[in-house]
């Protein structure tokens, strides 16, 4: 999608920090973080939301929980604790329509979201 702000930054057309990147997946740090760590993990194919997700995308969709399992290691919040985030839709408060997980962490997180 030429219009995808996410879709630019796996193309490079963007610049990120990106903190993992294979075929099928890229993560990078929000460029506007709400907790010492704050990392976005999408896969390259563009998805539009969860709800968008196909059966010949679960190997990747699942491949980014092992993702986010690693990151959150070398980030060194594995052992604390971290919460991850997959909003789906506008009421869902997706901003950018690009499937993503919000990896957050880095502080004691609260028990309510909203």
């Amino acid at each position: 999608m030429s219009d995808c702000i996410f879709c630019k930054i796996i193309n490079k057309e963007l610049p990120s920090t990106v903190v993992y990147e294979d075929e099928q997946i890229l993560a990078f740090k929000d460029i506007n973080p709400v907790t010492p760590v704050h990392i976005l993990v999408i896969p390259k194919k563009h998805i539009s939301n969860l709800n968008e997700v196909e059966p010949e995308d679960e190997a990747t969709i699942g491949k980014i929980y092992t993702v986010i399992k690693q990151i959150a290691r070398k980030e060194g919040i594995a052992e604390k604790g971290y919460r991850i985030i997959v909003n789906c839709g506008e009421d869902g408060g997706q901003e950018v329509g690009h499937l993503h997980f919000h990896i957050l962490g880095g502080k004691k997180l609260g028990t309510k979201i909203v």
